[in-house]
């Protein structure tokens, strides 16, 4: 190395050595390397942490809505459901022998469909419904007064209701509710002795109300219990032949306990 060079890379006073320029080279390049690792740092720091904060709010967001959405989504929109449960048809308290041990019901097997819509009101859910049911009972005596069963021996038809309910939110999930509405019923009348249904049919109409629960099984999927009671109170004989009779008053009650499962869109 030039003594010229020397001394440019020698600061004033300092003792010319073979090794400074290597020694104050070196400095200079840890100084910049440091620099630059001090500067490249916060940018990984902040891009780590940037991350950390995105993945944080939306696991935040997604645990803040899983409560909301479990308790807005049961008991709300649009519902189908099948039914099936037990079935008593029986004279009203006006119509009833009072006789003990005199069988004057029928008993079956309810089974059915039925759709529905609810409305969320806070606590408190408002709906209306619709259900087509049927059922296996039939009148199990022949008597030769009509007035045994008020409508002689006949097996129980379809059965149509319509009506609304009101809900009480007990919890996420849960609601037990009251029902009502208009129900329109239809008894078949048996040939004689035998179990072959004529086409002739009792057509009845009258009101209904229940009260059941209901628990959500998924986030559209629920089940429900519930009890209701029936009585029909105007009646009219459609005959096979054609035609219809007189309307006539009646009072005939319905009493089933009813299972169900539902789906929810």
């Amino acid at each position: 190395m030039s003594e010229d060079a020397g001394q440019r890379l020698c600061p004033a006073g300092a003792s010319a050595s073979p090794l400074t320029p290597i020694v104050l080279g070196t400095r200079k390049r840890n100084q910049k390397s440091d620099a630059e690792a001090m500067n490249a740092r916060p940018v990984g720091d902040l891009s780590v942490r940037t991350s950390i904060l995105i993945v944080s709010a939306a696991a935040a967001t997604v645990l803040t809505s899983l409560p909301a959405y479990a308790q807005s989504a049961p008991n709300a929109g649009l519902r189908v459901g099948i039914l099936g449960g037990l079935d008593i048809v029986r004279p009203g308290s006006t119509e009833d022998s009072d006789v003990d041990g005199d069988d004057q019901s029928t008993e079956g097997v309810l089974y059915g469909v039925d759709v529905g819509f609810d409305i969320p009101l806070g606590g408190l859910v408002l709906g209306i419904e619709g259900e087509w049911s049927d059922s296996t009972g039939k009148i199990k005596a022949n008597r030769s007064d009509p007035n045994f069963f008020g409508y002689g021996t006949v097996a129980s038809g379809r059965d149509l209701y319509a009506g609304g309910r009101l809900g009480f939110v007990m919890a996420p999930g849960t609601m037990i509710y009251a029902k009502g509405g208009y129900t329109n019923a239809r008894l078949n009348v048996i040939a004689g002795s035998s179990t072959t249904q004529t086409d002739d049919t009792f057509r009845l109409d009258g009101w209904r109300v229940g009260a059941g629960a209901e628990q959500a099984l998924s986030a559209n999927t629920y089940a429900k219990l519930e009890y209701r009671y029936s009585n029909y109170n105007d009646a009219e004989l459609a005959f096979r032949e054609g035609g219809t009779s007189n309307a006539f008053k009646v009072d005939t009650d319905r009493h089933q306990v009813v299972a169900g499962l539902g789906i929810r869109f």
